[in-house]
């Protein structure tokens, strides 16, 4: 008898214990502000040109849109130019995620290239100006520096220079380009609607 009372006195004492425990603890991760993207807004959408050098014909075209609720801006780009004397023709697709810089004023930009190359930027923009200066990277061209600055020159309009610095050189253009808004009609043109 005295076992089962023992028994029966544990269960309950469990019973109490087991009552009185704490709720479940609730974590909460507090969440960075979202990126202010304003002053590159305006180059949401999709974009085509060509180059404005005559000794480098070619064809860009530019896509950028928000992506991860707008916490960062992806850009899709490709390059193509016709040979030349002096140059085979040449074909470049890369992508890029843009994101606040938290540290400093403006913003960051890692792009990944059809070429095999991780490279990083710092993106400031200053008035009618966005300039794209390296900053090294995963896997940059060895020794080659590419910097770009886009002028907006009007609401559905940029002018676009690459410059380029082989290994301990000066930068050199590398080629200008203008590109336009790419409209509803456009798009049409450019990829036929697909069949149902």
């Amino acid at each position: 008898m005295r076992v089962l009372i023992l028994t029966l006195a544990c269960l309950a004492g469990a019973v109490c214990l087991v009552a009185k425990e704490k709720p479940p603890t609730t974590y909460q991760i507090p969440l960075p502000p979202k990126p202010d993207f304003s002053e590159v807004d305006w180059l949401v959408g999709e974009w085509i040109g060509s180059t404005t050098d005559r000794t480098a014909p070619g064809e860009i075209r530019l896509s950028a849109s928000y992506e991860l609720d707008k916490r960062v801006m992806l850009l899709r780009g490709e390059a193509s130019f016709q040979a030349t004397k002096t140059s085979s023709a040449m074909k470049e697709s890369w992508m890029g995620v843009l994101t606040s810089d938290r540290g400093a004023a403006g913003f960051l930009l890692c792009t990944f290239s059809s070429t095999g190359f991780i490279t990083r930027y710092r993106v400031t923009v200053e008035g009618p100006e966005t300039h794209i200066n390296p900053e090294g990277g995963e896997q940059p061209p060895p020794g080659w520096l590419f910097r770009t600055v886009i002028n907006r020159t009007g609401p559905k309009e940029f002018v676009e220079t690459v410059q380029a610095a082989p290994p301990n050189k000066s930068f050199f253009d590398y080629y200008t380009a203008k590109l336009g808004r790419v409209t509803v009609e456009e798009k049409a043109k450019i990829s036929p609607a697909t069949p149902p």
